[in-house]
């Protein structure tokens, strides 16, 4: 079980850490232009397709959980429907998107705000890189299936190839082309499309079985999709809590001074770099548990999950010492900026309970979307932000200041893993019903003796 572990969660942790190398060498690049202006044009181009695409995450987390059920039970025929309706879902929203890209471009520009110059280079970023819409919520469907399907080495090639690419396009339209700002939106919209192009070459390389359960109407059927449909929506309310949250965070900082705003995101760079790793055992447990409940084996189950909290815990462990003794360290990589330094040393105390204090709400995350129990984990997310995060931090701001906020959002990330391990007895253990017995001479079914036979 270690070794099923290790085998998604590392890939993933290598696919998580290409996110941010990549947007270092645009913002490398844009910087050493002879303005400042360019790096302004990405930042606020980047802000506006982040929350964009992650508004959309539901797309890989609801169709791993669903493949991994269909994987676990030996239904190639399910996983393949799963498959063509994350792909048309993923299509529908890149081409909305696309379609609506004046009114949401004003819209986003008028609540970001920036110089006139700045705001003009980044409309022209913004509209040239909308049209990686389509492939970009492809990929995500796409790698949700593949973790799905217990495959996590073909999502990180995937998305090394990507960035590789998105390199290579950036340095050849900036250096030899003379583009700007608009040529590293170029390079997002070409790369992500050959990213699609990969996928198609795998899933045909790795899954030329599953064509034959191709049928485009049964999988569109709306019974059919009404229930991928319905966990999409839950994991989609769930994300927005997130976004809000995470944004109230930054509103609250900026509402403190400049330096505070400055210090807060810094020091907030300490939780993502620790996401980028916890979030591979969390891309495990979507697998895992979804697996096991396919197969209806709650023995397997249970044993996932402890190891999968062993890891966490272990990880966490690490990166607590890391954080302990090398924070300041970090920090100063991070910035040389006097004031900011000075002011952060006040409030790094915070940075060093992230790891113990979040692990545990990103592994059962990940276990509630494999075993697609959405509802619980969107009520409890609903639940924390409005009743616990909001109170807490509107009592802590007056008497604490800016620790208060950061209490607030430690309370609110705590919160999360303890009402989910609340939930779990009933929403995940109780999933499972012991399997009907086959009748008497009856052998393994073609569907699932295939499965075995299946390279996955």
């Amino acid at each position: 079980m270690n070794r099923k572990i290790l085998l998604l969660a590392v890939p993933n942790i290598v696919t998580n850490i290409t996110i941010p190398l990549l947007g270092m060498v645009d913002l490398g690049l844009m910087g050493h232009l002879e303005s400042a202006i360019y790096i302004g044009a990405i930042a606020l181009g980047s802000i506006i397709f982040n929350f964009l695409f992650w508004g959309f995450g539901f797309l890989r987390m609801g169709t791993s959980g669903f493949t991994a059920q269909a994987f676990g039970s030996r239904n190639l025929q399910e996983s393949t429907r799963v498959l063509v309706r994350a792909v048309m879902m993923a299509l529908g929203g890149g081409v909305l998107m696309i379609l609506l890209q004046v009114p949401v471009a004003n819209l986003a520009f008028l609540l970001i705000g920036g110089s006139q110059e700045v705001e003009q280079l980044a409309r022209q970023y913004f509209y040239i890189r909308i049209y990686a819409a389509p492939a970009t919520l492809v990929m995500y469907a796409l790698t949700g299936w593949f973790i799905g399907m217990q495959n996590a080495r073909t999502p990180m090639i995937l998305a090394i190839s990507i960035n590789v690419f998105n390199i290579l396009f950036s340095l050849g339209f900036i250096y030899f082309l003379e583009m700007k700002s608009d040529g590293i939106a170029l390079a997002n919209v070409l790369s992500q499309c050959i990213g699609v192009l990969l996928s198609i070459l795998f899933l045909k390389g790795y899954f030329r079985k599953l064509k034959k359960y191709y049928n485009f109407r049964e999988a569109m059927n709306w019974k059919a999709i009404k229930p991928f449909v319905s966990v999409n929506k839950d994991i989609f309310i769930r994300t927005l809590c997130l976004i809000f949250v995470l944004s109230f965070f930054t509103t609250e900082s900026a509402s403190t001074g400049d330096t505070i705003l400055a210090v807060n995101t810094l020091l907030f760079q300490f939780f993502y770099f620790f996401s980028y790793f916890i979030d591979g055992y969390a891309y495990a447990a979507e697998a895992l548990t979804g697996r096991y409940i396919g197969a209806r084996d709650n023995t397997q189950l249970k044993k996932a999950i402890r190891l999968l909290f062993f890891w966490g815990l272990a990880l966490s462990g690490i990166f607590t010492l890391i954080y302990g003794f090398g924070g300041e360290y970090i920090l100063r990589f991070l910035t040389d900026n006097p004031t900011i330094i000075l002011e952060s040393q006040s409030y790094l105390f915070w940075i060093f309970l992230i790891p113990f204090v979040t692990f545990s709400a990103f592994l059962w995350d990940g276990i509630y979307v494999g075993a697609t129990a959405s509802v619980p984990m969107r009520n409890s997310m609903v639940i924390i932000t409005l009743v616990i995060f909001l109170p807490a931090y509107y009592l802590l701001r007056e008497p604490l200041g800016n620790d208060g906020l950061w209490l607030a959002i430690m309370i609110w990330l705590g919160s999360r893993g303890i009402s989910l391990w609340l939930l779990s007895k009933r929403s995940i253990y109780g999933r499972i019903t012991p399997p009907q017995p086959s009748p008497e001479g009856e052998g393994v079914s073609p569907l699932a003796s295939e499965a075995k036979q299946t390279r996955i």
